[in-house]
């Protein structure tokens, strides 16, 4: 197995995460936190969708879709464009307000199809290349989609405890 098949595998297993979290749920569900301070299932994809799109957009040195493809104009969201929702307090995740899964995935999926095309035919000579000297050491692109992998990996999970709280209740 080469890197780029490990890569298209680990991207893929979280696509199918996302999918299998949001689908058939309803504005109200994806909305729904579980205490006032908690993260919605709305949040937590809208999150890990922005995060991809600027670490992927950054190493391919272009637009995030967010922005090229309209996304942020169709989300209708009151923050910042630049916004990733990195940080955010409670009152700006519940400013992440999303009327059907349809949105989230249709972003979600225009960042993904981006991503696989980046990792389907990376090499390890491209893997090994320095993407980010603002850290120490500087980051490379093998560890900038691992890095990737992880929030996107963690926050899908957290979306899936809280659809599957949701469901109990």
């Amino acid at each position: 197995m080469t890197g780029a098949d490990l890569l298209t595998d680990a991207f893929g297993r979280v696509a199918e995460s996302v999918h299998r979290t949001v689908k058939g749920l309803d504005a109200r569900t994806l909305m729904a936190r579980v205490d006032p301070d908690a993260n919605s299932i709305a949040w937590l994809i809208w999150h890990l969708t922005r995060i991809q799109d600027d670490h992927i957009a950054d190493i391919l040195d272009t637009d995030q879709i967010w922005l090229s493809a309209g996304w942020v104009d169709r989300f209708r969201l009151t923050l910042s464009p630049a916004d990733t929702g990195f940080g955010h307090s409670s009152d700006e995740v519940a400013a992440v307000v999303v009327d059907s899964p349809d949105l989230l995935l249709g972003y979600f999926d225009e960042v993904h199809d981006r991503t696989m095309h980046l990792v389907a035919g990376v090499s390890k000579t491209e893997l090994d290349r320095i993407v980010d000297e603002n850290w120490t050491p500087a980051v490379t692109l093998g560890v900038r989609l691992v890095s990737v992998l992880a929030d996107d990996l963690e926050h899908v999970g957290q979306a899936a405890f809280v659809r599957g709280l949701l469901q109990r209740r």
